[in-house]
């Protein structure tokens, strides 16, 4: 039968086996009886648990020694150097890797020392000639010493902006505006990085500034248009320079060879006169000593020979008949060229022939000189 069935069944399973009557199990109960075991601290009899009160302290003290043990292991990044203090004491510094440091006595600050940093910096700035400009730039730079980043200084990457605002004013205050917005971006650059390095260094912050950017820097925008125009201006100006610059420097080579040339020219020159008269003389030199021995027939030749080499390059001839006053004109040339013309050889014959007739007439007559003798033997040797 079930315990509540009809028919007085008052088997119920809860009841402790000495007293039927008794209710489920208290739960405070059952836990004030396990403290009691553990440590005797829920008022039971205490000289019964005292050896399994002690090993239960034991067991407490091992598991927070355990837990401290593992607290104390930590990992720095392979760009991080550990900072450890001792009680507050600087000690050492730890190298990347998994570390271990007791709790509660050392303290570790990772800082970053590879990476390099950006802190930008701009706003608007009065120039020496009393004008505003707003200017931007930006810096770069390391962490070199990981303690004195850390304790030199209270916040040392807002100190360094501090101290980028003043370098930067300080320099755009003593700088023009047209050296500004031009041609001296790259002397303020220079003057912001050393101006910047004399303000941190009384301060010892463990920084290095790697480099200083000059971004940009331009003119309110009520007067924009009007800078930028002259800063176009000024932009032309110089590439006119650069362009005439050039120039000169394609003319200049082109004009040097022309001046080598014209010396080379005026020395050869000047080397061809010098032999040519040099031969001169030295052929009047050889004819000086029969000049001497027969003065008459050395000039006489000179003479023939002066008439031989002017005639040479001529095509006409002309006689003096002596003393009759008629001169006698052959235009050899038109004769050549008649000969030049024509198909058959009988043509030359009779204008030769034609030549010898008159030639003769005038000897018969008597016209003739010595002088025109010669001449026509000169002719006659020519034909």
């Amino acid at each position: 039968m079930a315990w509540n069935e009809p028919g007085g069944n008052n088997n119920d399973p809860w009841k402790n086996r000495g007293s039927r009557d008794q209710g489920p199990p208290d739960l405070d109960e059952v836990f004030k009886k396990f403290f009691d075991k553990l440590g005797g601290f829920g008022g039971g009899n205490k000289s019964s648990g005292k050896g399994v009160g002690g090993l239960g302290l034991g067991l407490i003290v091992g598991i927070l020694i355990a837990v401290w043990f593992i607290s104390g292991f930590y990992t720095l990044k392979e760009a991080e150097r550990g900072v450890v203090l001792r009680f507050g004491k600087f000690h050492s510094f730890q190298e990347p890797g998994l570390r271990w440091k007791p709790t509660f006595v050392d303290t570790v600050y990772p800082v970053n020392v590879q990476s390099v940093r950006s802190m930008p910096s701009s706003g608007f700035m009065l120039t020496e000639d009393e004008n505003v400009v707003r200017v931007d730039m930006e810096i770069q730079y390391r962490v070199m010493d990981p303690f004195k980043y850390t304790f030199a200084v209270v916040d040392p990457d807002e100190s360094l902006r501090h101290a980028l605002d003043a370098a930067i004013r300080y320099v755009v205050g003593h700088s023009k505006m047209d050296e500004v917005l031009t041609r001296g971006r790259e002397v303020a650059r220079q003057e912001v990085r050393d101006e910047l390095n004399g303000i941190i260094a009384p301060y010892s912050m463990g920084i290095e500034i790697l480099d200083v950017n000059f971004k940009d820097a331009r003119p309110p925008e009520e007067v924009k248009a009007a800078f930028d125009d002259a800063i176009a201006a000024q932009e032309d100006e110089q590439r006119y320079i650069r362009e005439a610059e050039a120039y000169a420097r394609e003319i200049e080579p082109r004009a040097r060879g022309q001046v080598n040339r014209m010396e080379q020219e005026a020395t050869a020159y000047k080397q061809r006169v010098t032999l040519e008269a040099r031969g001169e003389v030295a052929r009047f030199e050889e004819l000086l000593p029969q000049y001497v021995a027969a003065p008459e027939v050395t000039r006489q030749r000179l003479y023939l020979e002066t008439l031989e080499e002017v005639y040479g390059n001529t095509s006409k001839i002309m006689v003096d008949n002596k003393g009759s006053g008629n001169m006698m004109y052959l235009p050899l040339d038109k004769i050549l060229e008649r000969q030049n013309s024509a198909t058959s050889a009988p043509v030359s014959s009779n204008t030769l022939e034609g030549l010898r007739t008159n030639t003769q007439n005038q000897s018969a007559n008597g016209n003739t000189s010595s002088t025109g003798s010669r001449s026509d033997r000169f002719r006659t040797g020519r034909e």
